[in-house]
């Protein structure tokens, strides 16, 4: 009888209480239950330890419109063989912007090909999510990866193998990333100032 009473108090207190305490605990709830459960439950259904990435930079960014940025960038592609005809079918064609969200699935590395958009480790604090521009099989499976809106491949992007490889992106969710973006920016902001 005890447990039952408490266990009313304590939904009352979170669910319809309006005070200070009540709102702190209702954002201590939702980050333990997306964190421990939600995000947990989406990486499992979608094979990936990363199934939702935030884009942290400008790295994959279209400038202008297709044709601009092709007049810009063209050249390096046509490096690895790849024609602004075939770029235009590669997911993504477009790019996407610093603060957008990237729904993630783990993929084989025989599934990946050239065009595909696959986040990895790289040597970053965080994932690097950039487009496949070459693609071989050694002992291992290999890529490279370019973002769109650079002009060369990072050194740590050159060669990256099977096991550094978080997954594929498949669907994006514009601006959302910025609440991870501002969150992280401020935690690091109060770990500088003590």
């Amino acid at each position: 009888m005890q447990i039952k009473k408490a266990l009313k108090k304590a939904w009352h207190f979170i669910w319809y209480e309006d005070s200070l305490a009540s709102w702190i605990v209702n954002v201590i709830l939702a980050f333990l239950i997306v964190k421990f459960i939600f995000y947990p439950g989406i990486g499992f259904l979608l094979n990936t330890t990363h199934p939702i990435v935030a884009v942290v930079s400008g790295s994959m960014e279209h400038t202008g419109n297709f044709d601009k940025w092709w007049v810009q960038q063209g050249t390096y592609y046509a490096e690895y063989n790849i024609t602004k005809d075939e770029f235009l079918f590669f997911s993504f064609k477009n790019g996407f912007d610093k603060g957008d969200i990237m729904v993630v699935i783990g993929k084989e590395p025989e599934n990946i090909n050239i065009g595909d958009v696959i986040v990895f480790k790289g040597n970053l604090r965080d994932p690097i999510i950039h487009r496949v521009v070459k693609g071989w099989k050694e002992d291992n499976y290999y890529f490279q990866t370019k973002g769109d809106n650079n002009f060369y491949s990072r050194p740590d992007e050159e060669m990256i193998g099977k096991e550094k490889i978080i997954g594929k992106a498949i669907f994006k969710i514009p601006l959302l990333g910025w609440i991870k973006i501002l969150a992280v920016d401020f935690i690091d902001l109060v770990k500088k100032a003590f």
